[in-house]
């Protein structure tokens, strides 16, 4: 059995923490593009579009202006950080192309204390283009 380090212990204590908090959401957190609308105009989650700049082939969801949503690529989330709310259990849903990219961005997300993160497990260009048909952009 691997001997951990202090930090590495802390860090294992906090992927705990995260796995047991996401036992209690449904799906474990995954959320189809009905529930991931609900989470953001009920609940008040913002959503982060996490493609890299090679993946977004027209325009990312902040630049779609879908409200709440900010553009966070994969490849350069550690540049993002200050956009993250303070408050730890600020609802985040998380968006790609399949959920790939979307999923480590949770966990990073976990690691460092949020507690209410989920993944959109649909593409995020369908969520466009549905924001796009209801406010009339298309």
């Amino acid at each position: 059995m691997a001997k951990l380090t202090e930090f590495e212990r802390n860090v294992a204590e906090r992927i705990k923490e995260q796995i047991e908090l996401n036992k209690e959401k449904p799906e474990l957190g995954n959320v189809d593009l009905k529930r991931a609308i609900e989470l953001v105009k009920e609940a008040g989650a913002i959503l982060l579009d996490v493609r890299p700049p090679s993946k977004v082939e027209t325009e990312n969801a902040e630049e779609a202006d879908i409200p709440d949503a900010y553009y966070t690529p994969y490849t350069e989330f550690t540049e993002y950080l200050d956009i993250l709310p303070n408050e730890k259990t600020t609802v985040i849903v998380t968006a790609c192309l399949k959920g790939l990219f979307a999923s480590r961005v949770k966990a990073y997300l976990e690691v460092l204390g949020y507690e209410n993160v989920y993944v959109f497990t649909g593409n995020i260009e369908d969520w466009i283009a549905a924001h796009k048909a209801h406010t009339g952009e298309i």
